[in-house]
């Protein structure tokens, strides 16, 4: 994990370097969540098997992934290494210079969005000798990139109280709470986002449910469904796993 620079803090949710080898050739899923992510790898470019958004071709490239409902599959030979950047929705606006609404569902190569900035991006973290330098490397492009463009204060209002809320707020409540109506709220959420409120508030529910059962596997303790469900807001157990098959392709326990 690092600690992203401050100014960069309000649109960087979370930032890692990973590397994992040693492992069979298989498939990665990567799964929504409440944040764009950024990926930029140290070898080989991504190999996307299948899109969140099933209309887009399967391609290799260093990405950017919308905000999604709807599992991504990437292939990998054994080996991944990279950093992955978790940007918030206002990072988009920020460092990419467009709204999330616009990136919705998609995986875009980096060149596409910041051209010679996103190659420079790529180059420098991979010629970097260690992590610290790595990460410095990608934060003195981004801060380049920094734009002072936010989203609505009301839609961001918005977001802030869907996810603080881990999703439980109803769209009612979030609208009035903000003052719109619940149709104006869905219309320039969805433009903004990409998602609708009601989507958004799911998405925001499976994570911290994921990981929340992530930490108790990796740690040992009993996998309790119907308690995770009820601290998650989920109706119940069976409403957790239909929500699961939903945005993963599988079961909890897979």
């Amino acid at each position: 994990m690092h600690s992203p620079h401050p100014a960069l803090r309000p649109y960087v949710a979370a930032a890692v370097g990973y590397r994992h080898e040693g492992f069979p050739p298989g498939e990665h899923l990567g799964l929504p969540s409440p944040w764009l992510t950024l990926v930029l790898t140290l070898d080989e470019p991504l190999v996307m098997a299948a899109h969140a958004d099933p209309r887009q071709a399967p391609g290799s490239f260093d990405a950017l992934g919308g905000l999604h409902t709807r599992p991504a599959r990437i292939v990998h030979p054994g080996r991944q290494a990279g950093v992955q950047l978790s940007l918030t929705p206002a990072g988009a606006r920020a460092l990419l210079g467009v709204p999330a609404g616009t990136l919705a569902s998609l995986d875009c190569p980096l060149e596409d969005l910041l051209g010679r900035r996103g190659r420079e991006m790529v180059e420098r973290m991979r010629a970097a000798p260690d992590w610290p330098a790595r990460f410095a490397a990608l934060e003195a492009v981004l801060l380049l990139e920094l734009h002072d463009d936010e989203p609505v204060p009301e839609v961001a209002e918005a977001w802030r109280l869907t996810t603080s809320a881990g999703g439980r707020l109803p769209v009612a409540e979030v609208a009035a709470r903000v003052g719109w109506s619940v149709r104006h709220l869905e219309q320039r959420f969805r433009s903004e986002t990409g998602l609708r409120p009601k989507e958004a508030a799911r998405v925001v529910r499976f994570d911290r449910a994921r990981r929340n059962l992530a930490a108790r596997a990796t740690t040992g303790r009993r996998i309790d469904l119907a308690g995770l469900a009820a601290d998650g807001g989920f109706t119940d157990q069976a409403h957790l796993t239909r929500e699961w098959r939903a945005f993963s392709g599988l079961s909890p326990t897979r």
